[in-house]
């Protein structure tokens, strides 16, 4: 292999992802012993993520200048290395490792990658957002079949499947979201009770509707949706943190108000913390499941509406995600 391919390449800490990353041309080897050659297909968006390494705000990850870019992509193996016996040329294999995304080659160990049916980009969903939905909802969230589950989010890539997967369940979906068109979207996913928040006090509803009833709450927002998710946690309720979208600098906000040992304590209630990149060595049972629930049409995998193309449309698409327009999974597709 020789010549050259393109890839994203942040180069200096900015307000932006598009201010502070650069398309740059890379040399094209031949992989090394153990490893495998990928031309990317498809890549996933994470825009929230982009803009905090552009920001410099992410604590757990340290990121030396310059550095490569992305999270996962979906991509057709071109080459394998001396040794590889468990990958060949023209097999779909997914990766879910930074930086192997916002690129159109990605030549890494065998480790990061994942075998895949084919090429369809809903493999490359189902692998990287549906296990991260599956371990959110289960191994964190520890939900039990007729639960009552609160979802911020609801419309977005991650929520559109937690929605689907706690409806699977037989539990009262309580879904989060903004505007008419995502509402709609979610109620067609199984959501019992869908609350607008551009139109509606998200604490408000909970109050009145649900005081102390959700057994289990899924937040990626934070701000006044944790507290109205805290508020009205159920007895052995649980409150799970999986992001943090309202916090793009990586500086909490600072509030004045009591501290919610209390309310913790009297209910036997409990705030629990998500970290996917924490939990690898749960993915392969969580990832057959998810394709199994795929492959029986149990769960539906939806995409933005918008369509991107080309390294240059990635910086678009994590415009279009951090807008909060989007409403299912943000893709970019490589091959053009």
């Amino acid at each position: 292999m020789s010549g050259t391919y393109r890839a994203i390449q942040l180069q200096q800490f900015a307000g932006s992802f598009r201010e502070g990353a650069r398309i740059v041309e890379l040399e094209h080897r031949a992989p090394a012993p153990g490893e495998i050659s990928i031309r990317n297909q498809f890549c996933g968006v994470n825009g929230i993520f982009d803009t905090q390494i552009a920001r410099n705000a992410v604590d757990y990850v340290k990121i030396g200048l310059p550095t490569l870019t992305g999270v996962e992509a979906l991509g057709v193996v071109e080459g394998v290395g001396e040794g590889v016996t468990e990958f060949a040329v023209g097999d779909a294999v997914v990766t879910t490792r930074f930086p192997g995304s916002y690129r159109e080659i990605n030549i890494a160990p065998v480790s990061h990658f994942v075998k895949v049916p084919d090429g369809r980009p809903e493999w490359l969903a189902l692998a990287s957002t549906g296990v991260s939905a599956v371990m959110a909802l289960e191994h964190i969230g520890a939900v039990k079949n007729g639960e009552t589950v609160a979802i911020s989010a609801a419309a977005g890539g991650l929520g559109h499947l937690l929605v689907q997967l706690v409806h699977l369940r037989g539990c009262h979906v309580v879904a989060v979201c903004g505007g008419e068109t995502k509402s709609q979207f979610v109620r067609s996913l199984g959501a019992d009770r869908v609350i607008d928040y551009r139109s509606l006090s998200v604490g408000d509803v909970l109050r009145t509707e649900y005081p102390d009833k959700l057994d289990v709450a899924i937040d990626t927002v934070s701000g006044g949706i944790f507290d109205a998710f805290l508020e009205n946690v159920a007895t052995h309720g649980r409150v799970v943190v999986g992001g943090a979208a309202a916090d793009l600098e990586g500086r909490p906000e600072i509030i004045t108000a009591p501290r919610i040992a209390h309310k913790l304590y009297y209910k036997g209630a409990s705030v629990r913390g998500f970290m996917n990149g924490l939990l690898a060595e749960h993915w392969p049972p969580v990832r057959e499941k998810v394709f199994d629930l795929y492959a029986q049409d149990q769960l539906k995998v939806v995409f933005d509406e918008v369509r991107f193309t080309g390294l240059n449309g990635i910086f678009d698409a994590v415009e279009r995600l951090l807008s909060g327009r989007s409403m299912g999974k943000v893709i970019v597709d490589l091959r053009s």
